[in-house]
């Protein structure tokens, strides 16, 4: 009962203010939490007000015009994130992010500190795990199926189904395919039609 209520008051705000937020209707993160640590530093206080997706007070998403994203996935929910997406970022569906995750597109020039060195955008598959305090730098591609532990440097490409860990990262073993049956989850709210692939892929 407690869910459907906090639905009820909360969820519509919440939807009405995440245009780009898709999570379990239920059982995810309440929207009365969602109203009072997300909606109101953002929008009301404007912590990162361009958002389209909750962003937690304590961290920071830079150009977020330049990011591309899936569904379960919200770049920034976590806490003490800092994403800078200058050159851009393209997340898939599914990524979860650990405290104090840094994930940077571009680097200053080394002449000149007030500008940034163009590259090509990151690029993080679907079904990703960043643990805390990892650090995703320029140009980098991760595939699919990836986690990536605690205090890690990503500096180059990491392939699909791998467990990476380290300063820098290295693959410490093949990870096994991801089982989880996104068919049978209720979300918040319509599903885009370009997700619905996304959705049966472990039905």
């Amino acid at each position: 009962m407690f869910k459907f209520i906090d639905f009820l008051f909360f969820g519509w705000i919440v939807n009405l203010f995440y245009p780009e937020y898709y999570r379990p209707k239920y059982g995810y993160q309440r929207y009365y939490i969602l109203f009072f640590h997300y909606i109101i530093p953002q929008f009301f206080f404007r912590l990162n007000p361009k958002v389209k997706w909750p962003v937690h007070f304590t961290s920071k998403v830079m150009a977020p015009q330049n990011i591309k994203k899936g569904i379960l996935c919200d770049p920034g929910d976590s806490i003490n994130n800092y994403i800078q997406a200058n050159n851009g970022i393209v997340f898939g569906s599914n990524i979860e992010f650990g405290p104090g995750v840094n994930i940077i597109s571009s680097n200053h020039d080394n002449a000149n500190f007030k500008k940034h060195i163009k590259a090509k955008p990151i690029v993080i598959g679907n079904n990703v795990w960043i643990g805390a305090n990892s650090t995703i730098l320029p140009e980098v591609s991760i595939g699919n199926n990836v986690v990536i532990g605690a205090n890690s440097l990503v500096s180059k490409d990491i392939p699909s189904n791998s467990i990476v860990v380290g300063n820098p990262c290295k693959i410490i073993k093949q990870k096994e395919a991801y089982t989880e049956d996104f068919s049978k989850i209720i979300f918040n709210k319509k599903i885009p039609n370009s997700f619905v692939a996304f959705i049966n892929t472990n039905a």
